[in-house]
């Protein structure tokens, strides 16, 4: 085309005429539709299988267990599941590829390009995601493909999935978008209750009862099924990797350290930044308090929720703590003993220091009761939401710099 349009129409201003009077050979319109149109639903399918599609229904890693019933679920492995997507995928991919080098074939054998052109289509020209275990087991022929993704990242994918359930942006009972905004609805959630607040607190150890690694298990338990639970934390802490010494370690330590840069990468504009819909309350580097809220439920009681009912929950419990640690250095019998408590002492210190200069950012904003507006998106309402009806700003969110809009 792009030669014969030289020869039609020299200069670069191409009108609707200079396309109808290009030659062309009839052909069986037929089959090109129809091999057109598989790859189109092919192409849909992979790009709705995730959620920053308009018509993502829910996760691929649930979704064989949603269509059990639920005597069935608590027998279920994510691992199986997982297995089953990359086998989906992978039969998607090839079937992709098969479509698109037959639709060449056609159009060489139209216009007899056979010494010109080849049919085959290079594996990382195919545009639907195919997963591998891990960066290592991606083939050589997929390098270089916008297209590849690892065990890691489906794992990630559905921690996403479990947090938009735990903040009820997603349901177990409902397809799709279950709250974006609007009026709330109880009725959407019946096998698993979101957070009565919108406040996940995401500890550095298990001190609450409700904090992020313990709704994960909830979560799970419902999904997969309570006899599961260990093997599908297993599965999970696996494919995160990073430090901890137990599964539930790993997770903890995921959700501290990864989430919120994941999230941030999930959601974000190609040459404008980041938009993320959960937002992070962040003390600092020591780890004394952070805790995500649901953009969508947002209100102007938030922040004084977040201060009184965790934040200062938190200090109480570092004091009380600390002093356990030193009445274990005043008994202690071992240089180990001695070692360990007064690390942990140390570090516990830190973390209330971080936790009251904390408090004081934190207290102007809660005062203000600040109200947002979701018509004016996340740049604007993460820079409005850390300024106080003074106009004095906190930095009291994760990533600020990058994310909030330029100050006017």
């Amino acid at each position: 085309f792009e030669y014969m349009q030289k020869i039609v129409n020299p200069t670069i201003n191409i009108q609707v005429k200079d396309i109808r009077v290009m030659p062309f050979v009839q052909m069986c319109k037929e089959d090109v539709d129809d091999l057109v149109n598989r790859c189109l639903q092919y192409s849909k399918s992979d790009w709705d299988a995730y959620e920053t599609s308009w018509d993502f229904v829910t996760h691929p890693l649930i979704k064989p267990v949603l269509a059990e019933n639920n005597s069935n679920r608590s027998q279920t492995l994510i691992a199986d599941c997982y297995s089953a997507w990359v086998d989906e995928c992978e039969s998607r991919f090839n079937n992709l590829k098969a479509n698109e080098e037959a639709l060449n074939r056609i159009f060489i054998d139209i216009y007899g390009l056979q010494d010109e052109l080849d049919a085959d289509v290079a594996d990382k020209d195919i545009t639907v995601h195919r997963i591998f275990d891990t960066k290592e087991d991606i083939l050589e022929s997929m390098k270089g493909s916008n297209y590849v993704r690892t065990k890691r990242d489906e794992v990630v994918s559905l921690l996403s999935y479990a947090v938009g359930c735990m903040f009820g942006r997603y349901s177990l009972d409902v397809e799709g978008l279950a709250y974006a905004g609007g009026e709330w609805d109880d009725s959407k959630y019946i096998s698993f209750k979101p957070d009565s607040d919108n406040i996940i607190p995401i500890t550095d150890e298990e001190y609450l009862d409700d904090d992020i690694v313990t709704r994960l298990c909830t979560w799970l338990k419902v999904v997969y099924g309570e006899s599961t639970i260990e093997a599908n934390l297993d599965f999970i802490a696996d494919a995160l990797g990073g430090k901890g010494n137990t599964s539930r370690e790993i997770i903890r330590n995921y959700f501290l350290n990864d989430f919120f840069k994941d999230h941030c990468s999930t959601y974000s504009v190609t040459g404008s930044g980041k938009r993320p819909i959960y937002w992070l309350f962040d003390a600092g580097k020591q780890n004394g308090f952070k805790a995500l809220i649901y953009l969508h439920r947002y209100n102007a009681d938030t922040i004084g929720n977040l201060r009184i009912d965790y934040l200062h929950l938190l200090q109480r419990i570092y004091e009380s703590e600390s002093k356990r640690m030193q009445s274990t250095l005043d008994s202690a019998k071992s240089p180990r003993e001695v070692a360990l408590a007064s690390k942990r002492k140390e570090k516990l210190q830190k973390q209330l220091k971080e936790c009251h200069e904390y408090d004081e950012k934190i207290a102007h904003l809660a005062l203000s009761r600040i109200e947002l507006d979701l018509d004016d998106g996340v740049k604007v309402n993460y820079r409005k939401i850390q300024t106080d009806r003074d106009g004095k700003f906190y930095d009291v969110l994760a990533d600020s710099k990058n994310i909030m809009s330029k100050e006017k």
